[in-house]
């Protein structure tokens, strides 16, 4: 697989009037990376997709995919990418198995019996018309045409709406597989547990400008979490108290309980030599309510 990156925007803007959907973004995607895409409805994660992939043009900016320019050469790029929409449409008279031929004639043919292993793990029902199928089962196909021609990238806006969790588990997996064989995902997303379990680093956009992208293991690392530290004997709280990161310390006897951020060997490290610590129990960090952390009505600093 080539080393350009997968997706790199620069300083890409759309407005529409008065309303700035996309502001300046930079965003630089490598090969064999799963990228989370993080943001409520109306945070521009959609007008980003449709820009990359030329449905809309820019206000300003640019964008290039697979080293090719998104715009010059969007015909091209259409070779080597997969792609499940956020308002995925198809023909409701047509069944699975002949949408998917459709798809396929479009591409120069697929393997079908890859199509037909990605429908058995998704326990897609491909015989059947797509306006008789419930919206889970419909998405199943979407991801179906997505996967089936093994692209170099895959673009994906909200793909597992209406899937349900065994369903989720094996899309998850089929993700990761991707990203092994050294091809790219970029998940859009709001459904924060399925971006955890799969992505390396995310990007949180908000009111179309992106605030953050890290690692997610970064995320966590600056979570707050609740922490219970067990000692051999009485201890005071004000030890703890005036550490950085730490707040809300609650001292019973021998347990001191608090809020940290940072980094655990931190706090570990101000306990060594001073107090006998018999056990530690911590509630892990959750990435939603990091991911909310950036939507409080602050200034965005650009």
């Amino acid at each position: 697989m080539t080393e350009r990156p997968a997706i790199q925007t620069r300083g890409l803007t759309k407005h529409y009037g008065d309303v700035h959907a996309l502001v300046d973004l930079d965003l630089e995607i490598g090969p064999g990376e799963i990228f989370g895409f993080l943001g409520p409805n109306g945070s521009g994660k959609t007008t980003m997709i449709r820009t990359i992939l030329d449905e809309i043009r820019p206000t300003a900016g640019s964008a290039r995919i697979l080293g090719m320019d998104s715009h010059k050469q969007s015909v091209e790029i259409r070779r080597f990418i997969g792609y499940v929409p956020g308002d995925l449409a198809m023909y409701p008279n047509l069944t699975g198995r002949d949408t998917l031929t459709y798809f396929s004639n479009l591409r120069g043919g697929v393997d079908w019996s890859y199509v037909d292993e990605l429908a058995d793990r998704l326990d897609a029902d491909l015989g059947k018309k797509i306006g008789d199928l419930s919206s889970g089962n419909r998405q199943k196909v979407g991801v179906i045409q997505a996967f089936m021609n093994k692209p170099e990238l895959l673009i994906m806006d909200e793909p597992s709406s209406g899937l349900d969790p065994l369903v989720q588990r094996e899309f998850q997996a089929m993700m990761r597989e991707v990203a092994a064989e050294g091809r790219s995902v970029f998940l859009s997303s709001h459904t924060l547990s399925e971006v955890q379990r799969v992505a390396g680093r995310v990007g949180i956009i908000r009111h179309g400008h992106l605030i953050a992208v890290e690692a997610v293991s970064s995320l966590r690392s600056k979570a707050i979490r609740k922490v219970d530290l067990y000692f051999d004997e009485p201890v005071e709280g004000a030890v703890f108290e005036h550490l950085p990161g730490v707040s809300g310390v609650a001292v019973e006897n021998h347990r001191v309980s608090l809020s940290f951020t940072g980094r655990m060997e931190t706090l570990l490290g101000v306990i060594a030599g001073r107090y006998h610590l018999v056990d530690i129990t911590t509630q892990e960090a959750d990435l939603e309510e990091i991911f909310l952390t950036f939507y409080r009505d602050e200034d965005v600093t650009v």
